[in-house]
């Protein structure tokens, strides 16, 4: 398998480059409409040709570039079919893998930090989205979230793989790039080290966070499959601009 690891400075966001080096077919997870062209470059680079994007969920901090990379490259926007987005071609299912040559991806329904949220299991891998973050996990104040569900899903979905898997979160804020299941089993101070349901959900309604700054057009957006607002404010333009970017091998 060909990886690497992208990440969007603006919204911490990791996007993953997935590719068959039998066939040169590749897959985005997560990608950015604000890096849409440092992702092509580097599907160009090493010569593959772009066949799905995928996100995990419906963002609140960023607007996929899904859309816009259909048009420019004929890929298919692969999307959870919870949320019935007309703009998407493939809805995915857990339980019915999305196959690109010998690539195998495994979707897994991760409900709590939105209803629709999914996660990805790729061979030795899991691309967790939001749903695990590395020593955390995403808010469950907002679009159908719920601790409960978030706490089910991932000691039921994902604490429950091989220890040795490989965590590759959705975003990370201090520069750590992957983790591991027996490591965030054991050290993630959130829902690691034997923590109940109860102190979960404490943990979480004592967070006390901002309203998102972007949620009232990224949401709308990416229920189009990556369309940026006309009326967005000069101070969040970036958010849908060619912003600055860095490579993961």
């Amino acid at each position: 398998m060909i990886f690497r690891q992208l990440f969007d400075p603006l919204s911490s966001t990791y996007t993953y480059l997935l590719a068959c080096a039998q066939t040169g077919q590749a897959m985005l997870i997560d990608p950015v409409i604000a890096t849409l062209e440092r992702d092509l470059a580097e599907l160009d680079k090493l010569g593959l040709k772009l066949a799905y994007s995928v996100d995990t969920h419906i963002h609140a901090d960023h607007i996929t570039s899904a859309l816009q990379l259909k048009q420019r490259t004929g890929s298919k926007i692969a999307n959870p079919a919870i949320d019935r987005l007309p703009c998407a071609d493939v809805w995915l299912e857990e339980g019915t893998p999305l196959q690109l040559g010998s690539l195998l991806l495994q979707p897994l329904h991760t409900p709590g930090h939105t209803d629709g949220h999914f996660a990805y299991l790729a061979g030795d891998r899991v691309f967790s989205g939001d749903a695990l973050l590395i020593d955390g996990c995403g808010r469950t104040d907002f679009q159908n979230g719920c601790s409960e569900a978030l706490y089910h899903s991932v000691h039921t979905k994902l604490f429950s793989l091989p220890d040795e898997v490989l965590v590759y979160p959705g975003h990370d804020y201090q520069q750590r790039f992957v983790s591991t299941i027996a490591q965030e089993k054991q050290r993630n101070p959130r829902l690691g080290g034997g923590k109940s349901l109860q102190e979960f959900v404490t943990i979480m309604d004592q967070l006390k966070l901002p309203y998102p700054r972007f949620i009232d057009y990224a949401v709308p957006g990416n229920r189009a499959c990556g369309v940026c607002p006309t009326d967005l404010p000069a101070h969040l333009e970036d958010y849908c601009g060619q912003g600055s970017d860095s490579i993961q091998g």
